[in-house]
């Protein structure tokens, strides 16, 4: 039996056979189609012979098969790809919250690599790495023409070995080269801290750890402030990327007390997975404000929504990045892994954010510094070449300006959130009501 993995992964990163479908026009079958299918195939066979015969330098087959794969894998949306074994198994590192290589998540835009953001804390970030940033040559050698895994591959290595990018910023008069220097990526999962009378909870990534992280951070909350004293919580998951769906789930489930927390749904409209939220909150109904911008996605999207739709939170900031789609990790043996697309998740109102992404209660912008005004540090799914388009998607799309200042004192975002929970500031949409909630139980 074949394991899989579900996960949800941002931007970047991360089926059924064509012979079942009947096309329906001038009395094609399913057979008809199944022959061409196996026709195609024996055209590819034919030029994979010719190339590895003719090619005026011996090509590597392994690499011709792989870049194949992926091309095949690519045209569907961006987030289906071939892992061969060591990406497969740098995924795997990578879920448990730990990995090496430079800190960044990033896509494949203009056939470069564009980041979507800077992990907190990594040599990327330290160097200076900004969201938006279009990285054109790996050490010298030009990105166009890789693959993102290619790539990706390229930029990892061994710790305490220097990495040469250049890089293209919008608003910049000419490349700029930064020397990194590899490390060890220890994601903490969830960073905290106690701001006077309010919980800062921080979620960075949806990893393994994730949940754990977050029970640990409560209680260490609860044990500084005392429960009459305490004013509420804000959620912080601006910059995540997204991650594992089961730590999504738990993630909300800390939050609510019961009623569905998000679902998933396949080809086949019978295909739906509904998961349920379980009695018990954790923080005691106390306030809950949650932050996000246009680098929350996936995980991250399926939190907000959740706790949106059944009015156990205020959503504050702006639009999130609008990735609604379910990657599923398919063992391959020792031949790797393949990540596809299978499903689109909803939220517990039965609304897909797929290229629309979730919409703030409280909008809230957050002012640029004046180094970063007139670049393009705003992205969105609905912006990636070749997505899947959502039912809820419109001419305005998804995403918004992903940065979020390092120094607190600057966080306007941050201080609305603080004021609405102190009561310095007032809105209608805080503290939502729960009795508005219009679900599909």
């Amino acid at each position: 039996m074949i394991r899989k993995l579900s996960l949800l992964l941002a931007g970047a990163l991360m089926g059924a056979s064509a012979m079942s479908v009947v096309y329906g026009a001038g009395g094609t079958t399913a057979n008809a189609a199944g022959s061409e299918t196996y026709r195609q195939l024996a055209i590819f066979g034919d030029i994979f012979e010719r190339v590895r015969a003719q090619y005026v330098t011996p090509p590597e087959e392994k690499k011709l098969v792989e870049s194949a794969i992926n091309g095949m894998l690519t045209s569907l949306d961006p987030h289906s790809s071939y892992l061969n074994p060591e990406a497969a198994q740098d995924m795997r590192v990578q879920t448990r919250g730990e990995f090496g290589g430079l800190g960044i998540e990033v896509t494949m835009e203009s056939e470069l690599v564009k980041v979507i953001a800077p992990i907190e804390g990594t040599p990327a970030e330290r160097a200076g790495v900004l969201a938006g940033d279009l990285i054109s040559e790996i050490d010298g050698t030009e990105v166009r023409g890789m693959s993102l895994s290619d790539a990706v591959d390229k930029m990892r290595g061994a710790v305490d070995t220097a990495i040469e990018l250049t890089i293209l910023r919008e608003g910049a008069t000419e490349p700029i080269k930064l020397s990194i220097v590899r490390d060890i990526i220890k994601v903490r999962a969830v960073r905290h801290r106690v701001e006077e009378n309010v919980g800062y909870l921080k979620i960075n990534s949806f990893t393994e750890k994730t949940f754990d992280d977050l029970q640990a951070a409560i209680e260490d909350i609860k044990s500084q402030v005392p429960a009459e004293d305490l004013r509420g919580y804000v959620l912080d998951l601006r910059l995540n990327p997204g991650g594992l769906l089961d730590q999504a789930v738990s993630v909300t489930d800390t939050f609510l007390d019961r009623g569905e927390i998000v679902s998933t749904r396949g080809r086949d409209p019978k295909d739906i997975t509904r998961f349920d939220s379980r009695p018990g909150d954790e923080i005691d109904g106390k306030p809950l404000v949650i932050l996000i911008n246009g680098g929350s996605a996936s995980a991250s999207e399926i939190v907000a929504g959740a706790l949106q739709d059944h009015r156990r939170a205020t959503v504050l900031g702006t639009q999130s990045f609008g990735k609604g789609s379910v990657q599923t990790i398919i063992p391959l043996a020792e031949n790797g892994a393949l990540r596809l697309t299978t499903a689109l998740y909803y939220t517990p109102a039965g609304t897909s954010i797929q290229g629309k992404g979730i919409t703030p209660d409280i909008k809230v912008e957050q002012p640029l510094p004046e180094e970063l005004q007139g670049r393009d540090v705003s992205r969105g799914e609905s912006d990636l070449k070749g997505h899947i388009k959502g039912t809820e998607e419109d001419e305005t799309g998804s995403g918004s300006v992903a940065y979020v200042p390092p120094d607190p004192k600057d966080d306007i975002q941050l201080g609305y959130a603080l004021d609405l929970l102190r009561g310095v500031k007032t809105d209608p949409a805080f503290p939502p009501d729960p009795d508005q909630a219009v679900l599909n139980q």
